[in-house]
């Protein structure tokens, strides 16, 4: 076991030498500049050193205990919490006053502390919750705008480091362009540093190897003194000049012990006041820390093919920052670009990431004396490599990939952030995301399309005549099948679409009788969007048209919105749950307008499946006549024709098939003999799916329902079958299984064709027969058209 551990050190030091460097180079860049460059922080940055050395090293321990599913994580500062401290800093330096540095201080360090708690408790509560997942639902753009702001902000924060400037006299005017332009000692100072960062990018896009960032700022330095060696220049003059840190007491005397942030921490010295301040600020720089490890784990997970449980990340996120508050120090999360650096150095084990723990803890312990020693320049580069490429992460890798308005949110966040300050972009760019949102979705088709009734029509076997006769006048009925989100957006669209149906021109060629809405791919309507359809309502009102609303329940969240303005209690308006309980409503009242206008007194029962009740009042029912004198007229032959044999079940046979030219009234008189008469109680059930035939049969009066299910979590498929039409004849003439589950919906009387009498009947009357089978696959042809154009309609 000893020696398994010793191979595996030495296996590791490689990855813990490059894991080192990269932790003092983001040390030296990041850590310097976690306080701001103006009073009272100007001496501040090997205090940020000290506090960024110490969260890596309580993240790596953390995450190398147990913390984290990857045995190699890297942890270290959140580098992007810099431009909010900044922001908090200043609001404190200003509230309490720069003639009291200690107190300034003082208070600063416990915001930064405190948001390390705070940001330690959300992890914590959305690891415990599981809500990993619902970060990734956040706009990604917007995140992206906001990466930009920070790239921004750290390539100002590169100006100001090179230039060894105070933050707060950075400006964009013409003061600072002479400054940096004219001024030859100033120039070089940001625009060497800016080269550097700017070759190593050159150098980066030809070979990716990841050696060569930490290398290239190992020859940097070496090359600075190189030079400095040949010229025998003064160290002190390059310092005092700008291209060597000042450190108090770190090239003369003794340099600043790591814990001296520690002597802040005095009750006496912390204003309560400013912290009640800066919490808008601590609560943007929260909602930004948040989102960063839910996207960071999951690429990694990717990038290594490993396979980890987000939420167990954060809450070892969680304890990590916790810590770090505890601590007194910045918050930190899993580093994905070290982290995959370590494993393909070979450390990929625990051994590796506690052994780089202890070497970092060794850096913190030798001080910030060396830092006195780094050349500005480097310091300046690295910060500048990390502005570029977070700028060209937001602006140019993204051109491609998003839609102009996405694009334009990430430019408006990015301009908000630098010109005003990071709350102000964030929400700058959640508006600018509503706003274009709104705009977006109020240019979608919110109708998904319209129909008329004849194209879409409802499940109910009928009469073939009574088929005729509707597929005319259903074109009366229009159908708009709407989606998405109804709202102030979206509406008018609707809106207009309805007016056009019913304005003059339109009316004149087809008047409307019914308006069905389906909104069955509705997913909310706001007040907005309800109150429409109020205005919608009483237009149709005007004009004698029923609006027939379906897809949805009264208690769902569509049929609440649509309920809370009235309009579902409205005269004139009818709900169903479905659009085929909807068409199937309009056409049964069709029929019984036809019907009831000829006063029929023959004793042929006329029923109808679904809801029974009807009120029609309208100025079209010339249409309606016309059509039924075309079509359902000619359903019930003349007196000569059916001289005696008015008996059943041959009255039955010829609604069935005399729409049929071929129909032969007085061959069909001789199959009457063939049929059995059933009188079957509602609820029977004739036949279950997959029961084999045993005949089919002809519905006298009453009404069945056959349910088709085609897979096993498919809706299933209801169809009905009313009086003058065939129920299970594909069944019975092809000798196949049962393909529905049949059930007798009202009390009805059938006469039932066995397969035995269908057999007898192709021996004894073999043309009979098949004169029978050619008028019973005409009807099923029918009938599963109209089925199939039902089932169209619902997609």
């Amino acid at each position: 076991m000893l020696n398994d551990t010793a191979r595996t050190s030495l296996w590791a030091i490689p990855a813990v030498i490059l894991g080192s460097l990269l932790n003092i180079l983001d040390g030296v860049s990041y850590g310097m500049i976690i306080f701001p460059s103006s009073a009272p922080f100007t001496d501040l940055g090997p205090m940020g050193v000290s506090m960024f050395f110490i969260t890596c090293v309580l993240s790596q321990l953390c995450f190398t205990f147990g913390g984290s599913g990857f045995a190699g994580a890297n942890g270290s500062m959140m580098i992007e919490v810099v431009p909010f401290y900044h922001i908090m800093a200043a609001r404190i330096a200003s509230d309490i006053g720069e003639d009291k540095p200690a107190e300034v201080i003082a208070t600063t360090i416990v915001t930064y502390a405190l948001s390390s708690v705070l940001t330690g408790l959300s992890f914590l509560l959305l690891g415990a919750l599981r809500l990993g997942a619902l970060i990734g639902f956040f706009p990604r753009h917007i995140l992206v705008g906001c990466i930009g702001g920070v790239g921004a902000f750290l390539i100002e924060t590169g100006l100001t480091v090179s230039m060894r400037i105070p933050d707060d006299d950075f400006n964009i005017d013409l003061e600072t362009l002479k400054f940096m332009f004219l001024e030859p000692q100033n120039l070089a100072l940001w625009t060497i540093p800016l080269a550097l960062a700017i070759v190593l990018r050159l150098i980066t896009s030809k070979w990716s190897h990841q050696l060569i960032f930490p290398v290239y700022f190992v020859v940097i330095p070496l090359l600075f003194y190189v030079v400095v060696a040949a010229a025998r220049l003064n160290l002190d003059d390059l310092r005092q000049d700008g291209w060597l840190f000042s450190i108090p007491g770190g090239v003369n005397g003794e340099s600043d012990s790591w814990w001296k942030f520690y002597t802040y921490f005095d009750r006496s010295l912390i204003h309560i006041g400013p912290l009640w301040a800066i919490l808008p600020t601590q609560f943007a720089l929260l909602f930004f820390n948040i989102l960063h490890p839910p996207l960071n784990v999951p690429a990694l997970a990717v990038s290594l093919n490993e396979d980890v449980d987000t939420n167990k990340e954060l809450v070892a996120h969680g304890y990590s920052n916790l810590l770090a508050g505890a601590f007194g120090t910045v918050p930190n999360y899993l580093v994905y670009v070290n982290t995959l650096l370590f494993y393909r150095v070979g450390g990929s084990t625990r051994v590796a990431g506690f052994l780089l723990a202890v070497a970092t803890t060794v850096l913190l312990l030798v001080g910030t004396g060396p830092i006195a020693y780094i050349p500005v320049p480097v310091v300046g580069a690295l910060i500048f490599v990390l502005g570029i490429d977070l700028v060209k992460e937001a602006l140019w890798d993204t051109r491609h990939r998003v839609s102009r308005t996405e694009y334009l949110t990430i430019l408006s966040i990015i301009i908000a952030m630098t010109v005003w300050d990071f709350v102000i972009g964030v929400l700058f760019g959640i508006v600018v995301s509503c706003f274009f949102f709104v705009v977006q979705n109020s240019q979608r088709r919110s109708i998904r399309a319209i129909y008329t009734g004849e194209n879409i029509m409802s499940t109910v076997r009928r009469p073939s005549a009574q088929r005729a006769y509707l597929k005319e006048v259903s074109k009366q009925t229009t159908i708009l099948r709407l989606q998405g989100f109804l709202f102030f957006g979206t509406i008018t669209y609707v809106e207009e679409a309805i007016r056009n149906i019913i304005d003059t021109p339109s009316w004149q060629r087809n008047p409307v009788r019914f308006l069905v809405v389906d909104l069955t791919l509705v997913a909310g309507v706001d007040m907005s969007a309800a109150e429409a359809f109020v205005r919608v309502q009483r237009l149709l009102a005007a004009k004698y048209v029923t609006l027939v609303f379906c897809g949805f329940t009264v208690d769902s969240p569509v049929g609440k919105a649509l309920n809370s303005v009235g309009v579902t209690d409205s005269e004139g308006v009818e709900l169903f749950s479905t659009l085929n309980d909807a068409m199937e409503w309009t056409e049964n009242v069709y029929l019984k307008a036809y019907f009831r206008s000829q006063k029929m007194e023959m004793n042929i029962p006329f029923v109808f499946p679904g809801r029974q009740d009807s009120s029609l009042g309208s100025p079209r029912r010339l249409m309606l006549f016309e059509a039924g004198s075309r079509t359902i007229a000619n359903e019930i032959p003349s007196p000569p024709m059916l001289e005696d044999t008015t008996t059943e079940p041959f009255l039955t046979l010829v609604r069935a098939f005399s729409s049929f030219r071929d129909f032969d009234f007085s061959l069909f008189r001789s199959i009457v003999p063939y049929f059995q008469r059933m009188s079957v109680p509602e609820g029977f059930v004739l036949w279950h799916q997959g029961d084999n035939s045993d005949g089919l049969y002809l519905i006298e009066s009453g009404v069945l329902r056959a349910s088709y299910q085609f897979t096993q979590y498919a809706q299933n498929i209801e169809e009905s079958m009313v009086p003058g039409t065939l129920a299970g004849e594909l069944s019975a003439l092809s000798d196949l299984p049962r393909n529905a589950t049949v059930v007798v919906e009202r009390p009805a009387v059938l006469w039932k064709l066995s397969t035995e009498n269908l057999r007898r009947l192709e021996l004894e009357e073999p043309n009979l027969a098949r004169m029978f089978t050619h008028m019973v696959l005409k009807s099923a042809k029918i009938d599963y058209d109209t089925l199939l154009a039902a089932l169209a309609g619902r997609q």
